[in-house]
């Protein structure tokens, strides 16, 4: 069979469209739609799917960009932007186009997305219209735009170290219980937090603060002894865990840390949080 080659871009209805054998994304194809969706919505296709002729006579199949028909049916278009590819490929050819796809596309970094959030909060200052202007959820936007309250010390550990952004902003509040922020134990409280859970983070944010001479290092051996945190493992539906994975990730955290938050926040919410 030769090559297939693109020969055309046009617009298809999206009735018109079958997604194709050869895929190779099949599991979690719906994860973060809504985002994708909202992305589109505000900036429109930058991408067109790519499909070819089906067997079934006035249909097209789709090799690659099922998630993005889908956004496009959440979004109730009736046509998407395509590719034409021709001659129709075998599906082993289609799933080779699949993979080669799907590997290249890189998700950005929490860094590059940081950068790019807080430039446009700066350019438009305010939070509501970079959701507007991006597609990005409110709360992504929200944390991402903290950055620039960080002092340059933890900034640098963030953009270079790989620190995550939710641990440097503990870290500042930590240094900060005086009302001013001391640079140095910044820095230790940041480096430190990063290898720890996020209750242990929260501890040493509680005891800074509940001890404003107690030193940081002191602080921090405690912490890690694990003094007076527990250890808590939860049986929850599929459903709940996507959403606490979904909140997470939308948060830079891992999901042990998301957890505790919420639990955390639950609790001081009923009046039944203690210290």
């Amino acid at each position: 069979m030769p090559d297939s080659r693109v020969t055309k871009i046009i617009d298809i209805p999206l009735t018109d469209l079958e997604i194709g054998f050869g895929q190779v994304r099949t599991r979690e194809v719906g994860k973060d739609l809504d985002e994708l969706a909202a992305s589109i919505k505000a900036v429109g296709l930058l991408e067109p799917i790519v499909v070819c002729e089906s067997d079934t006579e006035g249909k097209y199949e789709i090799i690659t960009g099922q998630r993005r028909f889908l956004a496009h049916k959440e979004l109730q278009e009736e046509t998407i932007k395509a590719c034409l590819l021709d001659p129709k490929p075998d599906e082993a050819t289609a799933k080779v186009l699949s993979l080669t796809e799907n590997m290249c596309r890189l998700d950005l970094t929490s860094k590059d997305l940081i950068t790019a959030c807080t430039d446009l909060y700066r350019r438009y200052g305010s939070i509501k219209v970079v959701v507007e202007e991006t597609g990005l959820p409110y709360s992504k936007v929200s944390q991402y735009v903290k950055f620039d309250q960080l002092i340059e010390p933890l900034k640098k550990l963030v953009e270079n170290e790989g620190i995550k952004l939710q641990t440097a902003l503990r870290a500042q509040k930590a240094a900060s219980v005086t009302g001013e922020t001391n640079p140095d134990e910044a820095v230790e409280f940041a480096k430190e937090m990063s290898q720890m859970s996020g209750a242990q983070q929260s501890k040493i944010v509680k005891e800074k603060e509940s001890d404003h001479e107690k030193s940081a290092g002191d602080i921090i051996e405690e912490a890690k002894s694990g003094g007076r945190v527990t250890q808590l493992r939860v049986t929850m539906s599929s459903a709940i865990h996507s959403s606490l994975k979904k909140y997470a990730q939308e948060f830079d955290t891992s999901v042990d840390d998301a957890a505790c938050t919420l639990i955390t926040e639950g609790l001081e919410q009923k009046g039944f949080a203690e210290g």
